[in-house]
């Protein structure tokens, strides 16, 4: 797609206020393949008085006519899905197949459950003698990362037009041109001027007018639990409703009895999708001591079938980020299986697909988060020493148990400490509520829990 060089405010692609753009670098090759521009607060608060004035209509908007939006903004997203995941492989570096599979493929089954649920939600229910109203927040900030350019735009911004919210959109600088092109199907879709606004941009800029403006409700994002915290502060100065789904080191746990090579392999396939760039990735393995041996080599000669068959990591910082932890894997006694700290390419930010044997839960690969294809593999001595390890971390965003028993994976499951928890291989679900303990975050997306982030309550007693 070409780049536009305005932003999306009040229905129309408006000229940005600076004059200064952001380039867009495809990470395969390093070559520069667009630029837009880079916003500043005054572009953050033509938006918000957009939003702010288009709010008191598009709430009053029935449910009904909400739910209409939503259906041909999902339709939209279909007519164009060719031309997105083109446009995501481009500026993000995922193959092909991966971009038109998950990186649209999940985003339409979200803006489709959003158009179902703004026409079934129960907006008003009785409590009693009260009659209890579910009403929209008011101005949504909504701050995106790059890593699912299109599914954390769409996971935040059509709950929020369902629930009659208003939205301004900052998505992350490297990849805009996706933001673009979903703005281009809202303008077609028929959503009203002022309702959906897009402003591209510099987190420390764009991203933090937008966090505490004083017309901004809530403000939703995801990404680093660092820049979480910053975000929270800024939004805590005006009392704001944060949703924050930041990063994780979720547990792999295969308990005794599991079907081994099966558990490993999905594990494996698990990190190196979307060149581990995924912060529910199941970065740590766990494996009982007796099979933690043939767990290592099922790992190692599977994580060497991905050589060629993942994409770079973002930008050329995140290819510095993720090989320093490589390096300090092995620095720190971790053996290597597969992959390494070296650069497997010239041009373009590669990573080898990497697993790490003989980690320990105190090492700082299995501490941090690394966002890379990096898995490590860790050995346990009985189910208590695993539920110790699987809640080690600061983080519980996600995870997942594989046993012969599944009422056993289940009791262990609901010991751990995250909010999220795959069985044998369970299967995405667009409608359960994702989201985090600890400091993976506060709040959850998808479904009718997501859409209740974006509602405030109001009772009438009589």
């Amino acid at each position: 797609m070409k780049a536009h060089d305005g932003m999306y405010i009040d229905g129309a692609w408006r000229p940005a206020a600076g004059a200064d753009v952001i380039d867009v670098v495809n990470p395969a090759d390093e070559q520069i393949i667009g630029q837009v521009p880079a916003g500043t607060a005054l572009d953050v608060d033509n938006a918000v008085r957009a939003a702010r004035a288009a709010l008191p209509g598009w709430a009053a908007t029935p449910p009904a006519e909400r739910a209409a939006r939503l259906t041909a903004l999902r339709d939209g997203l279909v007519a164009r899905a060719e031309e997105i995941a083109e446009t995501v492989t481009a500026e993000l570096g995922a193959p092909l197949k991966l971009s038109q599979t998950v990186h649209v493929g999940a985003p339409v089954a979200v803006a489709g459950s959003y158009a179902e649920l703004a026409a079934e939600y129960a907006f008003e229910e009785k409590v009693g003698n009260s009659t209890v109203y579910h009403e929209p927040i008011g101005v949504v900030a909504a701050i995106t990362p790059w890593n699912y350019p299109l599914h954390q735009i769409v996971a935040k911004v059509a709950p929020a037009l369902a629930a009659g919210c208003t939205v301004v959109l900052k998505p992350a600088e490297d990849t805009p041109l996706t933001a673009q092109l979903f703005a281009e199907v809202v303008d077609a879709a028929g959503v009203p001027a002022g309702v959906f606004n897009l402003v591209t941009g510099l987190g420390p800029v764009a991203g933090q007018a937008l966090a505490e403006h004083p017309d901004v409700d809530l403000v939703s994002f995801t990404g680093s639990t660092a820049v979480g915290r910053q975000i929270g502060a800024l939004a805590g100065s005006g009392i704001k409703k944060v949703a924050l789904e930041l990063g994780g080191k979720s547990a792999n746990v295969i308990l005794p009895g599991a079907d081994l090579a099966k558990a490993v392999n999905v594990g494996v396939a698990n990190v190196m999708s979307n060149s581990g760039q995924t912060c529910s990735a199941w970065t740590r393995m766990l494996v009982h001591r007796d099979r933690y041996e043939e767990a290592v080599e099922l790992a190692g000669a599977a994580a060497a079938k991905y050589g060629d068959r993942i994409g770079p990591v973002v930008n050329a910082k995140q290819q510095e980020r993720v090989l320093g932890y490589i390096a300090q894997g092995v620095a720190e006694g971790a053996r290597l299986v597969a992959g390494g700290p070296e650069a497997p390419r010239e041009q373009g930010y590669f990573v080898s697909p990497t697993v790490f044997a003989d980690v320990t839960p105190g090492m700082t690969i299995a501490q941090e988060e690394i966002f890379g294809p990096v898995l490590s593999i860790l050995r346990y001595e009985d189910e208590e020493d695993a539920l110790r390890i699987a809640n080690g971390t600061v983080y519980g965003l996600a995870g997942a148990v594989w046993a012969a028993d599944e009422a056993a994976a289940v009791a262990f499951a609901r010991r751990m400490e995250t909010g999220q928890v795959d069985i044998n291989g369970g299967r995405f679900n667009p409608l359960a509520p994702f989201g985090g303990y600890k400091q993976s975050g506060v709040g959850r997306e998808l479904g009718g829990h997501g859409l209740a982030e974006y509602l405030q309550t109001k009772s009438l007693q009589f």
